[in-house]
């Protein structure tokens, strides 16, 4: 990463050479949000850091600083529940051709993968949860292993406190996270109805890094294509090294591998998404765990402006989770979630929004096994 800063550098200064009279330009915005709800007792809605998406208060502090031929340095600073502020994004984005749609980036960049996790405004998110697969924690971890199957099994349905033996309690991770961007290098292309992205970082999807914890890199690509007017689909793929390097690890590759697909169409007053989306975590094979860990899910959301101001928004959203054999004979490794999102939203002025909804959520395992939940959110951008 060092190497990398001082390359970042060098390419600044040279571009400030190449224009000398252009001056920089500096833009500053940001974002903030209140969400409000009851306890969730069973973390349905537990994202990382140890926020509940149901009651978060969020600040973002957005820069942009263009230097000139092309190039600009962005950073969001992010604040969540009055905690310090931490750096969700700072990168360089390079333009190198300005009569392309070549784009380079470095730093703690946005992601490849997927679809939800690049709409990270609030205000793009019709409703106030995240899609499951994007925020779900599950009994995985990459700094803990399960010595067995029943082990893996004795944990259904805690990924917020996942307590294996010999290891200290602590959260696991979703199937991919949209709560953290990774850091690395990333390319993007665009040309006429197709773009294609790929990039390299340090983390994996469900576990996104800024500092090592082991010697791997991760490998992610996407394609989109706009196929008629309001209607775009996509496709991703990704791999890297998962498990922390500290472990007790057999000699091999142990890897977060995923894949997913996506959907858009808008016309007129409607939206429309949907996104599928499939991981697998290879741990060491022992006490049965005799194959990669697996997870899958998909979401299917709209909205619909009924009037001006106001809309109408839901979201059908489910995880499933893969086999394992444990004494019980075979069972999923985790507990399948399903969950029901609806809700209304309200543009009282400019620049601000109201949403009020409700969630219903439903859990195969578990200390607690259902939530019905009416929420709401105020949002702030300026």
């Amino acid at each position: 990463m060092r190497a990398l800063i001082v390359f970042l550098m060098a390419l600044a200064a040279s571009a400030e050479a190449a224009e000398p009279a252009r001056r920089p330009q500096l833009v500053l915005g940001g974002e903030a949000s209140v969400s409000w709800g009851p306890e969730d007792d069973g973390y349905f809605n537990e994202a990382a850091y140890g926020h509940n998406l149901l009651r978060t208060a969020r600040l973002d502090l957005l820069a942009a600083l263009r230097v000139g031929h092309g190039l600009e340095a962005l950073a969001d600073l992010r604040s969540e529940n009055f905690d310090a502020p931490r750096v969700y994004a700072l990168y360089l984005r390079w333009r190198p051709f300005a009569a392309r749609e070549i784009q380079l980036q470095a730093g703690r960049i946005p992601p490849v993968f997927g679809a939800f996790p690049r709409r990270r405004y609030a205000q793009d998110n019709p409703l106030v949860s995240w899609p499951l697969v994007w925020q779900y924690l599950t009994t995985v971890r990459p700094d803990a292993l399960p010595p067995s199957a029943d082990a893996l099994l004795a944990q259904r349905g805690s990924g917020w406190r996942v307590e294996y033996p010999g290891y200290a309690s602590a959260a696991g991770v979703p199937p991919a996270s949209a709560a953290r961007w990774d850091a690395g290098l990333e390319a993007r292309y665009g040309h006429g109805p197709l773009a294609l992205a790929v990039a390299v970082t340090r983390g994996t999807l469900s576990d996104p890094r800024f500092e090592e914890t082991n010697d791997g890199k991760q490998v992610s690509a996407r394609v989109e294509w706009t196929a008629a007017a309001g209607l775009e689909l996509g496709a991703s793929a990704a791999h890297g090294e998962f498990l922390d390097a500290g472990l007790p690890l057999p000699p091999g590759r142990f890897q977060q591998r995923a894949y997913a697909i996506d959907a858009e169409f808008a016309r007129g007053r409607f939206l429309g998404r949907a996104e599928a989306v499939y991981s697998e975590w290879d741990l060491p094979r022992q006490g049965g765990i005799d194959r990669p860990l697996s997870a899958g899910g998909f979401y299917v959301e709209g909205r619909f402006s009924v009037a001006p101001g106001w809309h109408v928004a839901g979201r059908v959203d489910r995880l499933e989770f893969g086999d394992v054999v444990g004494s019980g004979g075979p069972t999923p490794w985790d507990a399948p979630v399903r969950r029901l999102e609806a809700g209304v939203g309200w543009v009282p002025r400019r620049h601000a929004l109201l949403k009020a909804v409700y969630q219903r959520n439903r859990r195969d395992a578990g200390y607690v096994r259902e939530l019905d939940a009416v929420a709401g959110q105020l949002l702030l951008w300026f």
